[in-house]
């Protein structure tokens, strides 16, 4: 580990997460591809970068509508009871 470079916390790692699916509830869609978490450090400052992008997955090619995904997971919840 180079000099004066600060492991990651996984508090931090935590604390983006959380706020990332905060982000995304809402959209509907049932998965999360977390694809970076780096430390960076900006005038001496660090932080953390943790980059995600929502994903969906169906069995057909094409992004189902916001209904039809809100339907899919109603019934996903349902049938776990």
């Amino acid at each position: 580990m180079p000099l004066g470079r600060q492991p990651l916390g996984p508090k931090k790692i935590l604390s983006a997460l959380k706020e990332i699916l905060h982000k995304v509830n809402g959209r509907n869609f049932n998965s999360l591809e977390v694809t970076e978490i780096v430390a960076r450090h900006f005038l001496g400052v660090p932080y953390t970068v943790v980059s995600a992008h929502s994903r969906h997955i169906q069995q057909g090619c094409y992004l189902d509508s916001a209904r039809e995904r809100r339907t899919s997971q109603r019934d996903a919840e349902w049938a776990k009871g």
